[in-house]
């Protein structure tokens, strides 16, 4: 499995067990990443020393803030889907890269989680 395949698979272990996500942000909002096929992502991690270590990489005083899992699948996930952003998951190295997925994708693998 690959670095960001081990990743993705910890990040829905870890929120099913936690029941929480973890957010990067700063006064105007948390950083997304636009790919080269203009698909812009909104990353989210499964821990809190995940998220501090990418709040780290990227500076310009992003803080770290957790949200409960109900509250991302019933409300945050619907707002992206309708603005059409995929969903960055435990994102990590020096250049915060890995897997992206769409929410409906999303849900659905966090149903599939034993």
């Amino acid at each position: 499995m690959s670095q960001s395949g081990s990743q993705a698979a910890a990040f829905f272990r870890d929120v099913r067990q936690s029941k929480v996500v973890w957010l990067v942000r700063d006064e105007n909002g948390s950083p997304t990443h636009l790919s080269a096929g203009g698909t812009r992502s909104l990353p989210f991690w499964s821990t809190s020393p995940r998220a501090q270590r990418a709040a780290k990489i990227w500076g310009h005083g992003l803080r770290v803030e957790s949200m409960p899992l109900d509250t991302w699948c019933d409300r945050v996930l619907p707002d992206l889907a309708r603005d059409g952003l995929v969903i960055g998951i435990n994102w990590n190295g020096p250049r915060l890269v890995g897997w992206s997925f769409t929410p409906e994708e999303v849900l659905n693998r966090l149903a599939a989680v034993d």
